[in-house]
């Protein structure tokens, strides 16, 4: 009956992990990896879970945490400098509405650091002090980080989005 239950939650919450870990990881086979990481936390750590209601925000706290593990083993979190030379040209000179997934897709061109610095504190709500202790590095480092991503994805939404062919 247990693993009835474990495929129910499995199946309800995988692809809304799934999308959490993509925003933090690149490689197919590492998100495979988190999510499988997180899951075993999940059910191994269900007993900690303090309040039921609160289920989905405390799964997802755990692949957030699970991708952080993974990322601190590859990115220098106090790098920011690494320039991206790809060159887009804005499909049309019509401006073209900018929807959500579109900007989550941006973020794909700016760099690592930067974007996962940009997910905690835009889109899972970390303040810069908690972002500092998560990820071994300073506040200022975390707002600087945080900075350098605006400006580059505003770079980029200009360009694509907003930009008029000449």
């Amino acid at each position: 009956m247990q693993r009835d239950a474990q495929r129910q939650v499995y199946d309800h919450l995988a692809p809304k992990l799934y999308r959490t870990c993509k925003r933090y990881l690149k490689k197919e086979e590492e998100i495979e990896e988190v999510l499988a990481d997180t899951f075993y936390t999940i059910f191994t750590k269900l007993d900690q879970l303090k309040e039921t209601g609160a289920f989905e925000a405390w799964a997802r706290k755990i692949a957030v945490n699970q991708c952080l593990l993974q990322l601190k083993r590859n990115v220098n979190f106090n790098l920011y400098l690494e320039e991206n030379t790809i060159k887009i040209q804005p499909e049309s000179a019509d401006e073209t509405p900018l929807e959500e997934e579109d900007l989550l897709n941006l973020l794909n061109f700016i760099p690592e650091g930067c974007q996962t610095i940009f997910n905690l504190f835009v889109i899972e709500g970390y303040g810069h002090k908690e972002i500092a202790k998560m990820l071994n590095i300073s506040e200022g480092t975390s707002k600087s980080q945080l900075n350098v991503a605006k400006t580059k994805l505003k770079e980029l939404v200009n360009t694509l989005y907003y930009q008029k062919a000449k």
